[in-house]
């Protein structure tokens, strides 16, 4: 028994060091001159310096490129849920046989390539006027994570006793009164991973906003292209602005990784 937990253990520190390793080296050369970069063998010492951050802040609008990011995660997650949840709630109390079908159909459409939709998303866009702006990200992020939404809410509100829901109506709450005096409040974990999920793919996405935004409403994720060259990567600065893309979406996922566990173990059966 004691060999089995060590070995459980071993096995999972051991994969943690291996997917967190690239991660620390991205941060760590955040702090290293650029000679210690290049240096071949590499160094393993060097003095710590903030020149990658100055470079950083003369060329690039920080403020600007996060404000970006999370106008266009939050504006997707809230539009995600709005329409996602009460799809995912009608299919489950829906009584037509076709039901689970039409879960699993929007759950297809999840995995349908970014890429192959792109194009077209484009000149729907350019048609509407919406190239360069928010909008127009928010827009097509909304389409992609919405049928996550409506998938996973839809396995959620599955699990609720309906007995739950009759006993409301019985003491004179409406169908829609049910819903979101009993109903909602049950499926919060569900809600809060719902909401995670949709936010940690909006903000990481590099694609669609690289073709859909222009220099004022780009995120942050697509300026990190401005750190390959032609002939090199300028390691400094993309680990400099990594930090900037990575620490406002870590700090909300360490608050929210309970409720977050939660929804993914509970709600899908």
């Amino acid at each position: 028994m004691k060999l089995q937990l060590f070995i459980e253990r071993a096995t999972i520190t051991f994969g943690l060091i291996f997917f967190l390793l690239p991660v620390l080296w991205l941060i760590t050369v955040a702090y290293m001159p650029g000679s210690a970069i290049f240096a071949s063998p590499p160094a393993l010492g060097f003095t710590p310096t903030l020149k990658n951050f100055d470079t950083i802040f003369t060329l690039f609008d920080i403020p600007k490129l996060v404000t970006n990011s999370i106008v266009i995660s939050l504006g997707t997650t809230i539009l995600s849920l709005t329409i996602g949840i009460p799809a995912g709630y009608a299919l489950a109390r829906s009584q037509s046989r076709f039901a689970p079908m039409m879960a699993y159909f929007f759950l297809a459409v999840r995995m349908i390539p970014t890429v192959a939709t792109l194009i077209p998303f484009y000149l729907v866009m350019r048609d509407l006027g919406l190239l360069g702006t928010w909008w127009g990200v928010i827009m097509l992020h909304t389409i992609l994570n919405t049928a996550f939404v409506v998938w996973m809410m839809y396995a959620y509100f599955r699990g609720l006793p309906k007995e739950l829901e009759e006993a409301a109506l019985t003491d004179g709450c409406t169908q829609f009164g049910a819903f979101f005096k009993v109903s909602l409040p049950l499926v919060k974990p569900g809600i809060i991973a719902c909401a995670l999920f949709t936010m940690l793919l909006s903000w990481n996405d590099f694609l669609i906003p690289s073709f859909l935004t222009n220099a004022d409403t780009k995120p942050i994720s697509v300026a990190l292209l401005s750190a390959f060259g032609v002939q090199d990567v300028t390691w400094g600065t993309l680990g400099a602005l990594a930090h900037f893309s990575t620490i406002p979406i870590v700090i909300m996922t360490l608050f929210l990784n309970r409720y977050f566990v939660q929804g993914l173990t509970k709600g899908v059966h």
